[in-house]
């Protein structure tokens, strides 16, 4: 039992081996077997076949013989008649027959793969296409809460003699343009009086929440540009003083607020390019 299960594992193991093989080599060397077999008819002695009247046996003759045989068609013009052509026909014909076999199974593997193939990717298409539609139902609300972390980021980094109406942020400050930190942020939309640096935090672990919990709730990695920027941005905010985040050093902020930002602003462009870009 344990030969004849071995031996069944080969032959499974075999059999897999041969249908990776692509059609086009079964189809060459089926292609290969008519030449090589009207050769070794040349060279057989003479006599070995019955030739038919004004039948000559050049090559070429040979060449068609080769054809008729292994295509089983069998004519019947040009005949064997000894042990030797006729061990060397049924081989010819055997091989002929196996080779078409090989190459009929490798198609119908290949087509099997193709199938599947195709199906994967349909799952994928369809699996995309609800994923992007849990996005886009949360993008409104990312958008926002990316825009109040920038306004905040403005808000720290801009002393209150320097602001103007547009409140736009920029990468463009030093720690010393961030002297009015612990007052009041005094934006319009600020009702609050905590400092503008309380309400950076806020804002900032607010945003952080919401990215990682965005991760659990959509496959994020059909985007991952978008998912390594959230990341970023949430491995960031983790790592910002985690002692007290309402002290932290000045060169540590900075280096902060410049780095969430950028990834703010590309999470901002990524996601505005998924809400707006048409559907597959």
């Amino acid at each position: 039992m344990s030969a004849l299960r071995t031996a069944s594992r080969r032959l499974i193991h075999f059999w897999h081996t041969v249908s990776n093989i692509r059609p086009i080599f079964w189809l060459g060397l089926y292609l290969c077997l008519v030449p090589a077999f009207a050769l070794i008819y040349s060279w057989l002695p003479d006599g070995q076949f019955r030739v038919p009247d004004g039948g000559s046996t050049n090559y070429c003759d040979w060449l068609y013989y080769s054809i008729v045989t292994i295509t089983t068609l069998g004519f019947g013009d040009y005949t064997p008649a000894h042990s030797a052509a006729q061990w060397v026909t049924a081989v010819e014909v055997l091989l002929g027959l196996i080779t078409i076999g090989f190459f009929l199974n490798a198609v119908g593997s290949m087509k099997s793969e193709i199938d599947v193939e195709s199906e994967i990717d349909k799952q994928r298409r369809v699996h995309a296409a609800g994923e992007r539609e849990k996005l886009i139902k949360n993008i409104p609300v990312a958008l926002h809460k990316i825009n109040l972390f920038l306004d905040y980021c403005y808000a720290v980094t801009t002393p209150l003699s320097k602001r103007d109406e547009k409140n736009i942020y920029s990468d463009d400050f030093t720690a010393d343009d961030m002297l009015d930190m612990h007052r009041p942020s005094g934006l319009i939309s600020d009702l609050s009086t905590r400092s503008a640096i309380r309400s950076l935090v806020k804002a900032t672990d607010s945003l952080s929440l919401f990215l990682d919990s965005l991760q659990q709730r959509v496959d994020l990695s059909i985007w991952p540009e978008l998912l390594e920027d959230c990341f970023a941005f949430v491995a960031n905010f983790q790592m910002l003083s985690e002692i007290d985040k309402f002290r932290a050093p000045d060169e540590e902020l900075v280096n902060f607020i410049r780095t969430n930002a950028r990834l703010a602003r590309s999470i901002e462009t990524r996601l505005t390019k998924i809400e707006t870009a048409p559907a597959e």
